[in-house]
């Protein structure tokens, strides 16, 4: 027999079930690693172990859509740099590569590792990662397999920006030909940076074509440092995700809305470099659908925080509560192509796999409301306790 936990005593329950209010009182069964039963907390079965967490708030742990956590090296340097005046541009990639290429594979690993424990204590049950800093056939391969033992979906990001002293025809035949096919065992997606200084639209569709071709999803960086083709490619090709989406037009937008294509916001980042922040409550009006990530990255977004980005989200980009924690779990699911997944990540549902966390407060808003404040206080990770609260 499968063992159950009760959870109960639950003050504020967000499931993200469609048309679902946040439930007071409520309680909810996980047997193995499932959720069983949803319910009112004076309705709740016998379970073989009940745990009441006095009132708090409950909701889906985070799904975190857009991270860069193979690496090496630190660029806090840049980062003071750029916080005393000067401008973020792609060419920072360079020195991240050189730091990843030039350390062990037991050196990436404790990184990595490193990095996922870090936000699985924050919440983070479901977590994307990207190659992207080896930049030649055997570092992005390791870069894949080293990902696949941590993260729950791999993509690849070999046409991050054109290595230093290579020619960029060169380098695009590397990616869509020898590259490709040496990171294929580990990888769903592929990606592109779309951007001023990394790879123009037509190298962009170049890149996403040969990857669809082998069978991945498509994703794409995109309108970050400025207006360009990244968002109506993306839409055009049906990527699952278009991310940063800082720089946009009303025809962007409107393309977004009518699209399957979510857009991605990374609040940290823009915190980061100092950019306007992406346009989300014009989007959210329009009725795209927007996810939340963290962008974890040692240039441009060094947080693992999905908490921080939604206090972000709703102090500082327009969203409510609601929709910044929505964007940062079910959306975040949505941005993966995950929205027909048995595991029904990034929700609370009876059936769906259990991932959630439990809030050292009575209502989601304190994620906003006490911004910074380290609110997590216990989180479920595919029904196996992994991380609680100290006793005594």
């Amino acid at each position: 027999m499968t063992a159950t936990t009760l959870i109960t005593d639950i003050g504020e329950l967000t499931t993200n079930l469609p048309g679902a209010p946040r439930a007071t009182d409520a309680a909810l069964v996980i047997e193995g690693a499932r959720i069983a039963w949803i319910g009112s907390a004076a309705d709740a079965p016998a379970a073989d172990t009940a745990i009441s967490v006095g009132g708090a708030a409950v909701l889906p742990g985070w799904v975190d859509a857009h991270t860069h956590l193979v690496f090496a090296g630190d660029r806090s340097a840049e980062f003071e740099a750029r916080m005393a005046g000067h401008p973020y541009a792609a060419s920072g990639i360079a020195a991240t590569v050189r730091a990843t290429r030039g350390a062990s594979e037991a050196e990436l690993r404790a990184n990595l590792r490193r990095l996922r424990g870090e936000a699985l204590r924050q919440g983070t049950t479901f977590l994307e990662t990207k190659t992207g800093y080896g930049l030649d056939v055997d570092a992005e391969a390791q870069a894949a397999r080293l990902a696949a033992e941590s993260a729950d979906v791999v993509t690849f990001l070999g046409a991050h920006v054109v290595p230093d002293g290579m020619d960029p025809r060169a380098y695009l035949d590397l990616v869509t030909g020898p590259m490709l096919q040496a990171v294929l065992p580990w990888v769903r997606f592929i990606d592109v940076f779309c951007e001023h200084g990394a790879f123009d639209v037509e190298q962009s569709r170049e890149v996403l074509e040969a990857g669809r071709r082998a069978g991945l999803g498509l994703r794409v960086h995109g309108n970050q440092l400025g207006h360009g083709g990244g968002v109506a490619l993306a839409v055009e090709l049906g990527a699952a995700s278009v991310d940063h989406c800082n720089a946009l037009t009303s025809r962007d937008i409107d393309a977004l809305a009518a699209s399957g294509t979510v857009a991605t916001v990374l609040p940290a980042c823009d915190v980061s470099t100092r950019q306007p922040f992406a346009p989300a409550r014009a989007l959210i009006d329009a009725g795209a659908t927007v996810a939340i990530a963290s962008n974890c990255n040692p240039g441009s977004s060094y947080t693992t925080s999905l908490p921080f980005c939604v206090a972000t989200a709703v102090l500082q980009m327009g969203m409510t509560v609601e929709e910044a924690v929505w964007s940062a779990t079910r959306g975040g699911a949505l941005a993966l192509g995950l929205s027909d997944s048995p595991d029904a990540v990034g929700m609370i549902a009876v059936g769906g796999r259990a991932d959630l966390q439990v809030l050292a407060a009575p209502a989601a808003s304190h994620l906003a409301y006490r911004p910074g404040v380290p609110l997590t206080a216990a989180v479920w990770r595919a029904g196996e306790l992994v991380t609680a609260p100290p006793r005594g």
